[in-house]
């Protein structure tokens, strides 16, 4: 499911991949067309960028585009293992559009996030949103932070990061 009229900026992106130098492991969810895949592949290992994207055409173009890291056709929480032995630096960046996907999808991908964040202290997930409010809501012990707005995409967007409890 696309939350876009268009696909992210250069700027954009780049905002979304900062931080993904200094990671042990990056994990992109929703990377459809690629944009900020190709920024996070410049600045990581492709040994240390997975990527899922449930859409299987969109998944196809992406190993085609990103022969050596590692790319799933599915949904987050089909692909638990994926999760399991993350570094504690490890980062999430999501482009999936949390407040228009169906309940069947949110919840258990919510859960495993928030499973991920809680398991490693310097662990975080960088989202962005067309919407004032957080991508969506989280106990009280983790934590919404707003990084920077980006103007110059359509439409113009917010960034946020989640931290966990641990």
């Amino acid at each position: 499911m696309v939350g876009a009229v268009a696909p992210s900026s250069k700027g954009l992106a780049r905002a979304m991949a900062r931080g993904a130098d200094q990671a042990g492991f990056v994990i992109e969810l929703g990377a459809g067309t690629g944009a900020i895949t190709r920024e996070l592949a410049q600045r990581c290992r492709p040994e240390r960028l997975a990527i899922v994207e449930p859409d299987p055409t969109a998944a196809r173009r992406l190993r085609h585009l990103f022969p050596h890291s590692l790319i799933l056709a599915c949904c987050a929480h089909e692909a638990p293992e994926l999760f399991a032995s993350l570094p504690d630096d490890a980062l999430l960046v999501s482009s999936l559009p949390f407040r228009s996907l169906p309940d069947h999808v949110i919840a258990p991908t919510i859960e495993l996030l928030l499973g991920v964040l809680n398991h490693g202290s310097r662990r975080r997930l960088v989202q962005y949103t067309y919407h004032p409010r957080a991508p969506f809501d989280v106990p009280h012990d983790f934590k919404w932070h707003r990084r920077e707005r980006v103007l110059r995409n359509l439409p113009p967007a917010g960034i946020r990061e989640l931290t966990g409890r641990a």
